[in-house]
């Protein structure tokens, strides 16, 4: 086994695109779930729309890019307000229920045959992110450090997509650190007593289901940027449950819990794949144990063995602290 090659690997995959994609939608989730309590569990939703706007505005109906941001973003305004409108004056369950329900019927909605005309159906959209790479200041080639190498077209889209990370973080940590942050993890530990302060609990709620839906809507556009590719199941509800996991994982309430969350689980899991690969081809693990076709699977139910272990004695995560991630018991 060469852990040279195995290790190269997970670093890339750590730092990678694809990790600061799901950091940054981790970051929108972090703040409806770890800093106000709201149960949000279609995320991918707000994903799905912010990549399909910039796909169809460019790609279906020849607009530019810039549009496109706009219309992502828009749409994950408006779908924050028709999700959080009827259940917030609720239980916190009913957005749960509200927001699965709404990753998943948008999924299928955009892949039906009905949208198909200005979807792309289920082969979804392809090649609208040329103005984004014609941007590419780095010449080609391939750039990094030992074994970890990224082409100038990935480090560009991972010079942006971390960029963008930075830039929300900063966001986050001003605003939490304001008056408003403050109502915020208030209503998280007792809405109750932020209302009988003449505080409208409503209002904040849906502020925050707004900001955190328009940062999952970022992350979905970089991620169709990243693949040029805009598909429906590349937005299915298991998106959401990884984002919930990186966000246990690195800490709920934090702002770098998102962060170093989705650094460890594609470090844990591309390092897992790399290494179980690398002992079936050297005979280490019999193929009728494990064989390669067995290898994504087993690699994700060996995270999966690891957050167990994580809930069970560090809830809190790697930077949390346990109270960040108890929400009312009401």
């Amino acid at each position: 086994m060469d852990f040279s090659i195995i290790l190269s690997d997970a670093i890339r995959s750590g730092i990678g695109p694809i990790a600061a994609v799901y950091a940054l939608a981790a970051m929108g989730l972090n703040l409806h779930f770890g800093y106000t309590g709201l149960l949000n569990f279609g995320q991918v939703g707000f994903m799905l729309v912010g990549g399909y706007g910039l796909a169809i505005t460019v790609a279906t109906w020849g607009g530019p890019m810039w549009l496109g941001i706009l219309v992502g973003l828009a749409s994950a305004v408006v779908l924050a307000l028709l999700l959080g409108l009827p259940t917030l004056r609720l239980r916190a369950d009913y957005l749960a229920i509200t927001t699965i329900a709404a990753g998943e019927t948008l999924r299928l909605f955009y892949r039906s045959s009905w949208a198909e005309p200005t979807t792309g159906g289920v082969f979804g959209l392809q090649r609208f992110a040329g103005d984004f790479y014609e941007m590419n200041p780095i010449g080609r080639g391939n750039y990094g450090f030992w074994m970890v190498k990224f082409s100038a077209r990935d480090l560009w889209v991972l010079i942006v997509t971390w960029g963008l990370v930075a830039l929300v973080g900063v966001l986050l940590a001003l605003l939490i650190h304001s008056p408003w942050g403050r109502v915020l993890k208030a209503i998280r530990e007792d809405e109750d007593a932020v209302r009988s302060l003449g505080k409208n609990v409503y209002a904040y709620k849906m502020q925050s289901l707004v900001l955190g839906g328009v940062i999952g809507a970022a992350a979905g556009m970089m991620q169709a940027i990243q693949v040029q590719s805009a598909s429906p199941d590349s937005f299915d509800p298991v998106v959401t449950f990884f984002l919930y996991t990186l966000l246990v994982l690195g800490g709920a309430g934090r702002i770098m819990g998102p962060v170093i969350g989705s650094v460890v689980f594609w470090f844990l899991l591309t390092f897992l794949d790399s290494a179980l690969r690398q002992a079936i081809d050297a005979g280490y693990v019999s193929p009728e144990v494990i064989s390669p076709a067995e290898v994504g699977a087993v690699r994700f139910a060996l995270v999966g063995l690891a957050l167990i272990l994580l809930v069970a004695f560090r809830p809190q995560g790697i930077l949390g602290s346990r109270k960040e991630m108890l929400l009312s018991a009401r």
